[in-house]
């Protein structure tokens, strides 16, 4: 059973957040902080106590803007810990996802909580503690990709991202209607997507080859037109994708 403790300024957001992980049966117990200081006060405890004292914490559902001490920083702080807790953000903004991960956050929740969304993030926390087995999963859609956004899970059609781009742990995808952030490295999408058309043109973006609409060389430089932009192409990678185009024609 999982010890909790959950931080969040803001005391609606802190109940609904209790509330929400009181019902899962994966979590022993869960306390709540106002701010970051209450709660490294009482992770402090928690190392004093040894992790199978009382006190012994194993997860800290942590938000990201708080007055005074930040949950980014305060997540910079527990690695300097000999034994931290496991971290996973529950926050209403996107934008900090890259920096939480590079943090070794477990997970990034967004605002608001969903039911499913938060005990899909106690399930990791459970494995990487070993407080349960793993437990098989379907087979993901392969026409479609799931991408969060204001805590919507929405399902976005692989024909229609033209282009993907690496973000650290994450990666970007692109359509014409707008761009989704999801935690999956860019090299495990080129392996996923390699037989729908997308190809790696440079360490940093994967294109699809459907939507390319020009291939330009100028002075020595290739690049190609892609969603309404232009991406260079590294050296590496130019014999390949001229060779695909070709193909293609």
């Amino acid at each position: 059973m999982l010890r909790a403790l959950a931080v969040d300024d803001e005391r609606p957001s802190l109940e609904e957040l209790l509330y929400l992980l009181h019902a899962d049966p994966r979590i022993g117990s869960v306390e709540g902080a106002a701010d970051a200081t209450e709660a490294l006060r009482r992770i402090t405890r928690a190392l004093e106590s040894g992790p199978q004292g009382p006190e012994a914490v194993d997860v800290v559902f942590l938000d990201v803007q708080m007055p005074g001490l930040d949950g980014l920083e305060m997540a910079r702080l527990l690695t300097g810990f000999a034994r931290p807790p496991l971290v996973v953000f529950v926050t209403a903004h996107e934008d900090f996802a890259v920096r939480a991960f590079d943090l070794k956050a477990v997970d990034y929740v967004l605002k608001p909580v969903r039911k499913e969304r938060l005990a899909e993030a106690v399930r990791r926390v459970a494995e990487l503690r070993g407080a349960a087995p793993r437990i098989p999963v379907h087979e993901p859609d392969p026409d479609h990709i799931p991408v969060e956004l204001g805590g919507v899970t929405r399902f976005v059609a692989v024909d229609d991202i033209t282009h993907v781009e690496a973000q650290g742990d994450y990666a970007r995808l692109h359509t014409d209607r707008g761009s989704h952030l999801v935690r999956i490295p860019l090299s495990t999408l080129e392996d996923r997507w390699r037989s729908r058309g997308f190809v790696r043109i440079h360490r940093r973006h994967l294109v699809a080859l459907r939507h390319i609409g020009e291939l330009r060389l100028d002075a020595g430089t290739v690049s190609v037109l892609v969603g309404g932009g232009e991406l260079q192409v590294s050296r590496r990678h130019t014999r390949e994708l001229r060779d695909l185009l070709m193909r293609r024609v």
